[in-house]
């Protein structure tokens, strides 16, 4: 056509007038090329070269008036066809071109040629490829690029469904699809993205696809009259689409789908499978040749209805031509020619108008009466001249819906193409134009949609890929990780990486998560040693210590075994590392540990008391009372420690070391820091629960904090216990008087309440008098409490048991001792303040308490 200078081709679908509209317009630029289609019109004033549907294609008109230089009708041998025969014998009859005319189809068309023109030139064109039949073939064992033909909706569904659970996915192609959305699922195919194409038998006409194998799901169709058996030619046409060119194809049957796409294999007691003729006729193109062509009158006269009904149905006087089977625009209208208001279609102008109207195609396939009162409302709005804009558009805005399932949208389809049709026609519509490109839009979008739903529905595109990718080497899998961990590939997630651990996609099927684990593991050396590799370049960023164990990503990639102290755990790699190259693993737990040791220095008193416990030197109740502190974790009551057990000569080398002989609590004060409190909760070596900025003073009514003592209603820190306790002894030794006043600025200083001030006092054995009030009248200060040291109440005489009514707690601001565990030393033996009375005769050793346990771990030490 190119080669001419004007020219028009026929096409059996729009689809393909479309694809080789394309072609030309790349070849003779858009100015020169009009597409012409029943639901589209691209003509521009000096168009040259048009690609039309047989039905729309103009038979002898060019951009000057006159007939086209070069004309060609393709499938020709569609004029065979119960619904659009006429259609195509027509154009066969009567259109021409200028300087040549060329009719493309199928051998079988020959003998009709020959009878209708005898001085046409006859040109085959033998096929390249050769088509091979293979036999059945179930669907897990269909190979690549196969395409699979069915014959009803339900069952393309059905074995597409099929193919997403087992094969990742196919396209989907039919003729109630928009031609856009098979253009959509078309390139589905053919870019790769899946293996396999399930099509009714319109795959069979006008689309050019990569397909190495035709599997037919069934070898029956519902032809608008009764089921029957394809045709050897039908089988071949459908069967050709496999091979291209010099590539050889094969074909053969599905088994055991039924028709439901799940039954046995049979269609209404119909084997899916070749006869041994049918074989041979498709592998040798050797088909029974056309006896007749079906026709129509296409000029029939429009003087009334019943005339124009009269030409249509009158048969061909040409023995080889056969009446066309009513098709639905003549069922249409005789059913209109019936109605009362018929009979004022009145003139030849009305009844070819009226005429037009009925010929509206099909496109919902609702069947003649459905179709017939849309045609008749159309009619009805037209006898008012055009169909107004506002109402076109109206009706137009209801159809663009995106919502809905796929029959939803395939039924929307096909009302807008009903439209475009509609405002195609120059003589139906105001605004034209407009109208159309409102129409064309909303196909479009809608197309899209429907295309979105198909692919949602029945590609698995991740199964796709993997089913492609399986047996390759790990490393050409196109595996990446996002920095939010989704592990993917080729873009489509497969699992998340978290930590060091794959976990798989938990969306994922349980058919696939097999898959998908041997597609992760593949890929999971590379990418952890990347990740590894990135952890410690980021000087181990997001690392942390929490309950006992070193956690990354929200994962434990490490623990810490128990050691003689919390400062002296070991690292030990989590299961996890072991899926780790052993290069990778090693790294990483060398980096580990580095980073382990700089947040272990908060514990350095500790591992200095642990050092000092493995001193022979130190003597086995210096030791004992070490190994007491450092199961303690820095800190424990004086009743707790046992000191009637232990030598007062040690106490020196123990203070030197950093412990604190408190007058209520044994304890390191550098272990009372916040630095170390929080790690060693974060180790999970120390319980109890933790105020983490370690403030002196806290509100406490429950749990007592690792580090505090009770004061009342509150708890104080056990090193600022200590200071306020010792200041209160240096007032005493400064007063020459029993008793004493003491200054509470530093416990207020500190938060403490009065309340909890007495308390605390107490339980080191002090006692409060409360100062006389003032007598009524009299003025100046009140006069101050006056306290005394009791130690006797403040701790249980030796040898009574803990039992003893002597050691029980008196009330906050008694002047009984709260706490029995009162100081076991006097006052200028903690201070180094001159004795007031000689030291008495050391009194005899007494004998060890046998609940102590502090007692037992000095006797294993000796």
């Amino acid at each position: 056509m190119c080669g001419h200078s004007s020219g028009a081709i026929g096409f059996p679908l729009r689809l393909l007038a479309r694809e080789v509209y394309d072609r030309v317009v790349r070849i003779k630029g858009e100015a020169q090329v009009a597409l012409i289609t029943g639901e589209e019109r691209i003509e521009p004033p000096g168009a040259r070269y048009y690609c039309c549907t047989a039905e729309a294609m103009p038979v002898q008109r060019t951009h000057d008036g006159g007939t086209h230089s070069f004309l060609a009708l393709d499938e020709a041998q569609l004029g065979a066809n119960r619904e659009r025969g006429h259609i195509f014998t027509d154009r066969l009859l009567n259109a021409r071109g200028r300087d040549e005319t060329m009719l493309l189809g199928a051998a079988t068309l020959e003998p009709m040629v020959r009878a209708l023109h005898p001085d046409a030139e006859i040109i085959k064109r033998p096929r390249f490829s050769t088509l091979t039949h293979i036999g059945p073939r179930k669907l897990s064992r269909l190979p690549p690029r196969s395409a699979i033909v069915a014959f009803s909706a339900e069952q393309v569904y059905a074995v597409a469904e099929m193919l997403r659970r087992f094969r990742g996915g196919s396209a989907v192609v039919m003729g109630a699809l928009s031609p856009e959305t098979r253009n959509r699922q078309v390139e589905l195919f053919q870019s790769g993205e899946v293996d396999y194409i399930v099509a009714t038998d319109a795959i069979g006409m006008g689309l050019n696809l990569d397909i190495n194998h035709v599997a037919f799901a069934s070898l029956t169709k519902y032809d608008g009259v009764r089921k029957r058996r394809l045709m050897p030619a039908e089988m071949a046409q459908i069967a050709g689409r496999a091979g291209r060119h010099q590539r050889d194809g094969t074909f053969g049957t599905l088994s055991g789908v039924g028709k439901d796409g799940g039954g046995s294999g049979r269609h209404d007691g119909e084997p899916v499978e070749f006869t041994e003729e049918e074989i041979h006729a498709i592998e040798e193109h050797r088909f029974a040749p056309l006896t007749r062509l079906y026709w129509r009158d296409s000029q029939p006269r429009f003087d009334s209805l019943p005339v124009l009904i009269g030409d249509l149905e009158s048969p061909p006087e040409n023995p080889v031509l056969a009446l066309a089977p009513e098709a639905i625009d003549l069922a249409v209208l005789k059913r209109l020619a019936e109605e009362p208001w018929a009979d004022q279609i009145r003139g030849s102008g009305n009844v070819r108008r009226f005429w037009e109207v009925c010929r509206l195609p099909d496109f919902r396939q609702q069947g003649a009466d459905t179709h017939s009162r849309f045609v008749a409302r159309l009619w009805q709005d037209l006898q008012r001249g055009y169909i107004g804009a506002d109402y076109a558009a109206a009706r137009i805005s209801e159809l663009d819906n995106m919502q809905g399932d796929i029959h939803a949208l395939q039924g929307r389809i096909a009302a807008i193409r009903s439209w475009a049709y509609i405002c195609q026609r120059p003589d139906w519509v105001l605004a034209r134009d407009e109208m159309a490109a409102r129409a064309h839009a909303v196909e479009a979008k809608l197309s899209d949609a429907l295309h979105g739903r198909l692919t949602e529905r029945f590609v698995n595109r991740r199964t796709a890929i993997l089913m492609k990718s399986m047996g390759q080497d790990a490393s050409l899998l196109a595996v990446s990780l996002s920095d939010e961990g989704v592990l993917s590939v080729e873009d489509e997630p497969i699992g998340a990486v978290s930590g060091f651990r794959f976990t798989v996609d938990h969306s994922a099927s349980h058919a696939d998560r097999k898959m998908l684990l041997a597609a992760g593991e593949k890929a999971m050396p590379r990418i952890l040693s990347d990740k590894v590799d990135a952890l410690i370049a980021s000087d181990m960023a997001g690392v942390t210590l929490e309950d006992g164990g070193i956690r990354w990503e929200g994962q434990q990639i490490a623990s810490l075994s128990a050691g003689p102290s919390a400062a002296s755990a070991r690292l030990v790699p989590d299961r996890q590392l072991t899926q780790l190259p052993d290069g990778a693993r090693a790294k990483l737990v060398e980096a580990l540990e580095a980073w382990l040791a700089a947040r272990m220095a908060p514990l350095a008193p500790l591992a200095k008391l642990e050092e000092a416990s493995r001193d022979p030197a130190a003597g086995s109740e210096a030791r004992a009372l070490l190994l007491s502190l450092i199961a303690a974790h820095g800190h424990m009551t004086r009743q707790a420690a046992g000191l009637e057990h232990l030598p007062k000569e040690t106490r020196p080398f123990l203070r030197r070391i950093g412990v604190t002989f408190g007058a209520l609590d044994i304890f390191a004060t550098a272990l009372l820091k916040p630095a170390p409190r929080q790690l060693l909760s974060k180790l999970g070596a120390d319980p109890r629960p933790l105020n983490s900025p370690m403030i002196p003073v806290i509100d406490c009514s429950g749990a007592l904090p690792s580090g505090y003592r009770h004061a009342g209603k509150q708890a104080v820190r056990i090193d600022i216990a200590e200071k306020i306790i010792r200041a209160a002894h240096d007032a005493r030794g400064k007063s020459a008087r029993r008793k004493f006043v003491l200054d509470p600025a530093l416990a207020v200083s500190t938060g403490l309440t009065p309340d909890s001030y007495v308390y605390l006092l107490g339980q080191a054995g002090f006692r409060r008098t409360e100062g006389r009030a003032l007598a009524e009248g009299a003025s100046g200060p009140p006069a101050p409490d006056q306290w005394e040291w009791q130690p006797s109440r403040g701790r249980p005489s030796r040898g009574k048991p803990s039992g003893d009514k002597s050691a029980r707690r008196p009330q906050a601001g008694s002047h009984r001792s709260k706490d029995p565990r009162a100081t076991a030393t006097k006052p200028h033996e903690r201070t180094g303040a001159p004795a007031k009375k000689p030291p008495r005769a050391a009194p005899a050793k007494p004998a060890p308490n046998p609940n102590s346990a502090f007692a037992g771990l000095a006797d294993l030490l000796r």
